[in-house]
């Protein structure tokens, strides 16, 4: 059994955004059931311990909001947590991990050049790496990763290469312009006892080699993160198209729903959907056109099972 939590399904900054003040973050400042945390999601195989996809910002508010990431019998200190995979190296990925900074032992598990980033800033030393272990993903290489004791987890994780851009802070150094193998990995995760999914919550493109590894699946987590490639721009909210900041959008000839629309796919989600997207409001004619598509669009607490 393979059991999945969305402990956030919103893209950087949440939806509302601090200093938005866009028709859809009004909604949701009035209306809770519309407001959603920084992407994330908890993976398990037992129930009892338990696998964080990417560490937002808003972390500690989803562990508290989730029972099963609570401390559990009668230590003074525990987690079920026994390791975060990290997907890439953007703020709304990576800072959450300065929270976990209390003493309770887990795994970082990432590319080398998203590592790097961490070593590079010695603000995450607050993670004493003789308690934190920071152990590098290879990609295409099948891993184990273990529990918190060391013992073996029941899950199997394989990471490849998507489409995708450096982390936005990167941008003016030397890596401004090209991405490079690690920027960006998607994650297939099985369990030993059957069950399995995919997340590609950052993604640029569906090329040939992301289609076919996608076909047959029965749980995807895609990225959602804009509904159209210009709507930043539209909406006044910035200057980037969706392609420049390294995300396919859903709708348009090139998007999700067209690209993905022949594949044979069990349950498939929409993940990491920005405060602009007219997706995110219930009964809107995107929500209708992607549910009419047969997909679902993730929400703060969503829990699935395999």
């Amino acid at each position: 059994m393979l059991r999945a939590i969305v402990l956030g399904a919103a893209a950087g900054g949440g939806v509302p955004q601090w200093n938005c003040n866009c028709d859809i973050c009004r909604k949701a400042r009035a209306t809770p059931s519309f407001q959603a945390t920084q992407a994330s999601v908890a993976i398990s195989c037992d129930d009892l311990n338990w696998f964080l996809i990417n560490a937002s910002p808003d972390i500690r508010q989803q562990i508290n909001g989730t029972p099963r990431l609570h401390p559990a019998g009668t230590a003074m200190r525990h987690s079920p947590i026994a390791g975060v995979f990290l997907t890439n190296g953007e703020v709304d990925a990576v800072t959450g991990l300065l929270s976990l900074r209390e003493g309770s032992p887990f795994s970082i598990y990432a590319h080398p050049k998203v590592l790097s980033v961490l070593a590079d800033n010695s603000i995450f030393n607050v993670l004493n790496p003789e308690i934190v272990a920071r152990r590098p993903i290879e990609i295409e290489k099948p891993f184990e990763p273990v529990l918190a004791d060391g013992s073996p987890s029941g899950l199997e994780v394989t990471a490849f290469i998507v489409p995708g851009k450096p982390a936005w802070y990167l941008e003016g150094t030397e890596r401004a312009d090209a991405e490079e193998e690690g920027d960006t990995i998607a994650l297939h995760i099985k369990a030993r006892e059957g069950g399995e999914l995919f997340f590609v919550a950052a993604c640029g493109d569906v090329n040939a080699d992301l289609a076919s590894r996608l076909e047959g699946a029965p749980l995807v987590f895609f990225d959602g993160t804009l509904w159209r490639d210009d709507e930043m721009i539209a909406a006044g909210l910035g200057k980037k198209t969706g392609r420049r900041m390294g995300h396919i959008s859903i709708s348009g000839e090139d998007g999700a729903l067209s690209k993905l629309a022949g594949l044979q796919l069990g349950q498939k989600i929409f993940l990491h959907i920005n405060n602009s997207n007219p997706v995110l409001l219930p009964g809107s004619a995107e929500r209708r056109r992607a549910e009419e598509a047969g997909w679902q669009i993730a929400y703060d607490g969503m829990e699935l099972t395999l």
